[in-house]
This record gives structure tokens, sequence and C-alpha cells, in this order.
């Protein structure tokens, strides 16, 4: 399989590196207009193949992914169209907001297309990855890109309109994960730990708790139950947590971004 992803920047940089280290692809072509950050990742995974030419990137490509800013994806794709074969190219927007109507309606005919969102977790094969495939894209083009993301963490297919939703929970939800765990180090610095100690406390519990409801299959008030006592110091803070708020301004973060 040749693939060739447009734009190496933070998101399609996680990415492409979360599939060049794991061996499983042998042929990659990235393209961006930075020629800086193509030599670095030259320099990095020698076996890519780079270029500044989107037009050069795309052709014979089996998947394409476009990883730009969403109000460049037209400009985009009215360049590489000259070089697109429709019948034959998956075509994958990784843009918010940029949907399969959207690539249809841009190069102005049906294909293969494919609406995929994942985080930057990417890179260390820990992304969560939401794909949903357009009216004309066969069962098994989705699947080709199923097991492409597969490769950077867990997938989900989903239809279309829970792209954005899933959006707001994995891939802008990362950094408010991020918040959570700044503030947690806040408090312990507060309480006496140094910053560095802090972070390593806040990080191991975020991942302890995470491996728990991994394992066990538990909904998260069964953990919460078997480390709240009543009268305990848990169940104090989580009625802190309730009283400021805590859920509510979560469910109001995840839905700030949807239209």
């Amino acid at each position: 399989m040749k693939l060739s992803v447009i734009g190496a920047g933070n998101m399609g940089g996680a990415l492409i590196k979360g599939w060049a280290k794991s061996g499983k692809i042998s042929n990659i072509t990235i393209a961006d207009k930075n020629e800086q950050t193509l030599h670095e990742f030259r320099q990095q995974y020698p076996t890519l193949k780079t270029t500044t030419d989107n037009r050069e990137a795309v052709r014979g490509a089996d998947i394409i992914v476009l990883v730009v800013k969403p109000w460049l994806m037209q400009q985009v794709l009215a360049e590489i169209k000259p070089e697109l074969s429709l019948q034959t190219q998956v075509i994958v927007s990784n843009a918010a907001n940029f949907t399969t109507s959207m690539i249809a309606d841009t190069l102005g005919e049906e294909g293969q297309y494919v609406y995929a969102i994942p985080n930057i977790a990417a890179e260390f094969g820990a992304s969560m990855t939401f794909i949903a495939k357009g009216s004309a894209t066969t069962d098994g083009s989705l699947k080709a890109v199923e097991e492409l993301y597969a490769i950077d963490g867990d997938t989900l297919i989903v239809d279309e309109k829970l792209v954005e939703p899933g959006m707001m929970m994995a891939s802008c939800g990362i950094a408010y994960v991020m918040r959570y765990i700044r503030a947690q180090m806040e408090g312990g610095c507060e309480m006496g730990f140094y910053p560095q100690q802090a972070k390593q406390i806040a990080l191991q519990t975020m991942q302890g708790a995470v491996s728990l409801l991994k394992a066990t299959g538990w909904h998260p008030e069964q953990a919460i139950d078997k480390v709240t006592t009543p009268g305990g110091i848990t169940i104090k803070g989580l009625n802190e947590l309730d009283h400021a708020g805590f859920n509510s301004a979560v469910i109001r973060s995840l839905k700030a971004g949807l239209k």
C-alpha cells in the first residue's frame, strides 16, 4: 500500500510518526510546504519519501490523508484534483468539520471519501480515532482506513454526525484531561510536593484509573465506590467537585465546540 499524507504539522506529524515507528507501512510519502519540517522527518525516518509538491505526493497513492487546516482544504483539493483517480484512490479528511460531502462538493463528483478525526496521542499508538465513510465509499475502503488508523490507537466507526461529538470527547478532550492533570499538580504543589513529584503522582494516578477501568470493565462509579467510605476523606473531595459544578463544567466543555 502506498500512503500519502499532506500536512506534517502537529496532528499530521503525530500520525506520520506513529505509522513510521510501527514498521507496518513501508511506502509513506509526506508533503508539506515547510522544507525544514520535511528535513527533520527524513533525518528521523530515512525511509519516508518527502516533497513540497502536493500533486507529486498523491500520484499513485492508495490512500491520501489530508491533515491541513479546514480553511485550506478546498485549496489543497483543487490543487491535487488533476492527479486524482477517484475510482481507485481513497481520500481521507482529517480536517475538523470538513466532511465527506464537502470533499464531494469541492471535487465535483462522488468518490471514496472518509472523514476521520484522531488525536495527537497517535504518535505513541494511543489515539482515539472516529471514522465515518461517505455515501460512495465501499466497505473494503472503510476497512483499509480503519486498519490504518488502528496502527496509531483505538478506532470507532460511527455515523458522520457523531464524528464531531467524538472530536470534542477525544481530540479536544485530550486537552481537557491535560488541564485536570495540571490542576492536580498545582494542588500537589500547594500541599508540599515539588512540581516534578506532583507531575509523577498525577500521571500515575491517571494511568492507574484508566488501567483499572480497562482491566475490570467497571463503570467509573463502581471504582469510586471502592475508595469511598462513609465519612471518609474521598467523599469530601468528591462533594467539593460537585459543589463547584465539576460534572456540568466537563459536559459544557464537550458541547462548547459543537455547531
